[in-house]
C-alpha cells in the first residue's frame, strides 16, 4: 500500500511568505471556500477571497474588486493543501499579477511558525 505525502509546492516557502508577511512586503490570500476559514481561522492579515470569486475580485475593473490588491506588489495564495492555490496563482498571473507564489496549504503556514486570525 501506498502513502502519499502532501508536498508543498516549489518556489517561495511559508516561512519565507510569513517574514514578508510581517514586514509588509506582501500580500498573502486565502482562497478557501467560507466554511474553511470559519472552521479553522486564516494566516494572520490574510484576505481572504474564495476561488471562484477570485477572478471578479481581482480584476480592477470589476465592481468587487479588493482594493487592497491594487499595486500590491508580490502576492502569496493558500488554500488547504496547494491544489487551489495552484489554479489561483495561474488565474492571477494570467490577469497580469506579476509576482505570485503558491505556498501551499494553511498547515504549511502554522508548520512554519504563522499567526492565525479569525476569518
Amino acid at each position: 500500500m501506498f502513502f502519499l505525502r502532501q508536498q508543498r509546492p516549489q518556489g517561495m516557502t511559508a516561512a519565507e511568505a510569513i517574514a514578508q508577511s510581517d514586514e509588509g512586503a506582501i500580500t498573502v490570500i486565502d482562497v478557501r471556500e467560507h466554511g474553511e476559514v470559519a472552521n479553522s481561522g486564516k494566516a494572520k492579515g490574510a484576505i481572504h477571497i474564495p476561488l471562484m470569486r477570485l477572478r471578479d475580485m481581482a480584476d480592477p475593473r470589476h465592481p468587487d474588486f479588493i482594493a487592497e490588491l491594487k499595486d500590491c506588489g508580490p502576492i502569496a495564495v493558500y488554500c488547504a493543501s496547494g491544489a487551489r492555490s495552484h489554479s489561483a496563482a495561474m488565474m492571477l498571473q494570467q490577469m497580469g499579477y506579476d509576482e505570485v507564489h503558491n505556498i501551499g496549504g494553511l498547515a504549511h503556514w502554522v508548520q512554519a511558525g504563522g499567526a492565525l486570525e479569525q476569518g
